[in-house]
């Protein structure tokens, strides 16, 4: 069952991501939400004129570029976060490209539902899975491989 959802949008996917949040905020409302700086303001402005009192609780981290992204990342790490949502510009080189391609690739070492699109949001949400209380994410293997390592 997702209970966390991290949110990261960059500034030219940021209306795309508010639309859908809206859209889907009755599925969401029951999640926890952690939101980079001025998306997880977005956000939360957004779901209480749509929700109002049952605003679910929306937590607004740093700003990507000023070290939001490496929060989420160290949330994905930690275990601290069911799935991540980052609609990200393909179309320019972010400042911060490295921190980009580090939330990518942490959502799927630690086996994260990853959604970098409105359609691939729109499956996972859907996805019966997304509300089974049964369901539990298994951390891969090669996780505990690596932290066991021997070194010479």
């Amino acid at each position: 069952m997702i209970k966390t959802i991290g949110f990261v949008a960059h500034d030219s996917r940021k209306e795309e991501l508010i639309d859908w949040v809206k859209y889907n905020a009755e599925t969401i409302k029951h999640c926890t939400l952690y939101c980079t700086g001025t998306t997880g303001r977005l956000i939360k402005t957004a779901l209480v004129e749509k929700l109002g009192d049952e605003c679910p609780e929306v937590n607004a981290l740093l700003s990507g570029p000023l070290g939001g992204d490496a929060e989420v990342g160290a949330m994905i790490a930690e275990g601290r976060l069911d799935m991540l949502v980052f609609f990200c510009d393909n179309l320019i080189v972010q400042g911060h490209q490295n921190d980009v391609l580090g939330l990518s690739r942490l959502a799927s070492l630690y086996n994260i539902p990853y959604a970098s699109n409105r359609s691939s949001a729109d499956f996972i949400i859907s996805s019966p899975l997304f509300t089974d209380k049964g369901y539990e994410r298994m951390i891969p293997a090669c996780i505990e491989t690596y932290k066991n390592r021997k070194l010479k």
